[in-house]
């Protein structure tokens, strides 16, 4: 096992490995506004202060278990490297095992954009494939707006993603995107969606 310290030297974005298949693109563009504030003047220190987890797997390459978003992000704003902290050493590990042993650590998310579970082999091999779920950024929103609570539990706003995505239909969340946080708002209150992390019950009356 490797010393498990932040790897101090930059690793270039484009041969990161994304463990998930999906992103939230409002969620990227976000993350690019801010960028964008900060890249003249504060850039290098923004960079310091978020490296990227990831976890050393065959052929030593650095797979991506979170910030995919903030990865894509600086990938579409043209920034070569970024630092990243290695979590974990896998690289002795046989393909197949590899996936087995980072599923059972919560250290990756093989759904699609309609929240169907995938083979390993269909995750995308680079940041900038990484595809699009609304439903995701409409669970980023929502939390933002107080729906419920940032949890560390892995992949809590794919789950909140996925609950929304069977009660708001795929037309009424691109026709108004304000309009389904609106409706994802009361949804998060509601006594089925308890078992979901970070939810923070009904409203009193």
């Amino acid at each position: 096992m490797r010393n498990l310290e932040p790897v101090l030297h930059p690793v270039a974005i484009a041969t990161l490995r994304p463990t998930q298949m999906t992103v939230g693109l409002r969620e990227v563009a976000e993350k690019r506004r801010e960028w964008n504030q900060r890249a003249a003047d504060t850039g290098g220190e923004f960079l310091g202060r978020h490296m990227i987890p990831t976890v050393i797997g065959p052929k030593g390459r650095h797979y991506v278990i979170d910030h995919h978003h903030l990865a894509l992000a600086l990938c579409q704003e043209g920034v070569p490297n970024i630092l990243v902290s290695v979590q974990g050493d896998l690289s002795s590990v046989p393909k197949a095992g590899f996936w087995m042993v980072m599923e059972s650590r919560a250290w990756c998310h093989p759904y699609d954009s309609q929240g169907r579970r995938r083979d390993f082999d269909d995750l995308p091999k680079a940041i900038s494939d990484l595809a699009d779920d609304p439903y995701r950024s409409l669970a980023g929103s929502l939390r933002r707006a107080g729906g419920y609570a940032k949890v560390a539990a892995p992949f809590a706003e794919f789950l909140w993603a996925d609950y929304l995505r069977r009660h708001i239909p795929a037309k009424a969340l691109k026709a108004n995107f304000d309009r389904a946080v609106k409706r994802a708002q009361i949804l998060a209150v509601a006594p089925e969606a308890a078992y979901l992390p970070g939810w923070c019950g009904p409203y009193p009356e």
